[in-house]
């Protein structure tokens, strides 16, 4: 069985509306259909973050679209999923998520090479509006540069 690990769905918006701090690769605990649904590309993270519960931390608000050849094993599209990090990790994050300001989003889900969804998470902090409008700034004086040197 070949594995497809090209999957790599992104948050686009979280690089717009935080810097990012941190980055973590942590696991993902997923129902059989849910894995056979991302690996078909049929997850949004977009609205998506993460929080601390009792027993650790969990990915909340992601969708995974119901899997199209599953029966009544079907699982529900936004359920909150388990997140898999070391202790000293998990510890990290919740001492620096617990300050103001702070937050923990997720980036990005990919298949590693021996076939797992992995989350990339990160510590992000808010950006103000003029935080936002100068990233904007950047990006197009980048762009025009890449044209200019592209002539």
């Amino acid at each position: 069985m070949a594995i497809s690990a090209n999957i790599n769905i992104k948050n686009k918006r979280a690089s717009f509306e935080y810097h990012l701090l941190d980055k973590y690769i942590a696991g993902i605990c997923l129902l059989g259909t849910e894995i056979k649904s991302i690996r078909q590309g049929k997850a949004n993270i977009n609205d998506s973050f993460c929080a601390f519960f009792e027993d650790g931390l969990y990915l909340r608000n992601m969708h995974i679209a119901e899997y199209s050849f599953g029966s009544f094993y079907n699982h529900e599209a936004k359920r909150d999923r388990q997140l898999l990090l070391t202790k000293k990790e998990l510890k990290k994050l919740k001492e620096k998520g617990e300050e103001k300001g702070f937050t923990i989003v997720p980036l990005r889900i990919f298949i590693n090479e021996r076939g797992y969804a992995k989350v990339e998470i990160a510590l992000a902090q808010g950006k103000k509006d003029f935080d936002k409008r100068e990233t904007i700034k950047e990006r197009e004086s980048k762009r025009e540069l890449d044209r200019a040197m592209k002539r």
